[in-house]
């Protein structure tokens, strides 16, 4: 006999009719899951109505608060809306080149990926026309890796 049977059914009712209510399980967790040792489990952090959470909107309407980072540099070359890079302009490309003749990364002088490969092909070309250095004048002049 199980816990939703009573004493005065016989067996024979049972196989011929179906359960009024689903039977339940007792090893079902029921809603929602808790931990034996803690509060109930309330889903993943910041689940809940669009905007809520670390960031999102303030639940008094408010605006969030600006939450750090930096914000990112536009390009030069893109805000003066340079079409081409000049290899003939050596002025303009040395403050693209460091102390050491190497081509600055696009991280240290914030051009996009379009305007950094025109770059470093006009610093290439101004190299081969002796417009700009290949190395700094102090490795030049020192011997280094001579024997």
């Amino acid at each position: 006999m199980n816990q939703f049977e009573t004493e005065n059914e016989t067996p024979a009712a049972e196989v011929d009719a179906a359960p009024a209510e689903p039977v339940r399980r007792s090893d079902a967790p029921s809603a929602p899951f808790r931990r034996a040792d803690g509060p109930p489990f309330e889903g993943p952090r910041g689940a809940g109505p669009r905007g809520a959470g670390p960031g999102g909107a303030a639940p008094d309407g408010e605006r969030p608060k600006y939450r750090g980072g930096r914000r990112r540099r536009v390009c030069i070359m893109c805000a003066d809306h340079i079409r081409f890079v000049d290899y003939k302009n050596a002025s303009f490309l040395r403050r693209y080149v460091s102390d050491r003749g190497r081509i600055e990364t696009r991280r240290k002088t914030s051009a996009c990926a379009k305007h950094q490969r025109a770059l470093a092909n006009a610093i290439k070309r101004a190299r081969h026309l002796a417009l700009l250095p290949y190395t700094a004048e102090h490795v030049r002049g020192s011997g280094m890796g001579r024997r």
